[in-house]
């Protein structure tokens, strides 16, 4: 049975924090993530798809050109789940790399708390 935690962590990375594409990005949003959901990192908390949506954005602004990868083995249990990653340019090492820790409820992420190596 494939293990729902994982997918959602995957697919987060590269289809909301990686999609550029804003219309893409709150679709898959909305499918992933509960409507009162909350993104916690070093810059503060957001809550809601809306200021999620937001947050991405900002960071995007600030990156471009900026892809994501998955870094190690990704682990979950009991619906905790978490995922390593870089960011930076494509095709070069990571500039910036980070941990995410999901909360899962009703097969959504409801909570993200995303913990930078070195913030940017």
């Amino acid at each position: 049975m494939p293990d729902r935690t994982l997918e959602l962590l995957r697919r987060n990375l590269y289809e909301v924090f990686g999609e550029r594409n804003a219309v893409l990005r709150r679709q898959r949003i909305a499918e992933l993530w509960t409507k009162n959901c909350a993104f916690i990192d070093n810059h503060g908390g957001h809550r809601g798809q809306d200021a999620l949506d937001v947050a991405i954005a900002t960071i995007q602004k600030h990156t471009p050109g900026f892809v994501f990868h998955e870094i190690g083995t990704s682990q979950s249990h009991h619906g905790i789940g978490r995922l390593a990653w870089g960011y930076g340019p494509q095709g070069e090492p990571p500039i910036v790399r980070g941990l995410d820790v999901v909360v899962v409820r009703d097969n959504k992420i409801d909570k993200l708390y995303a913990f930078l190596d070195e913030p940017i």
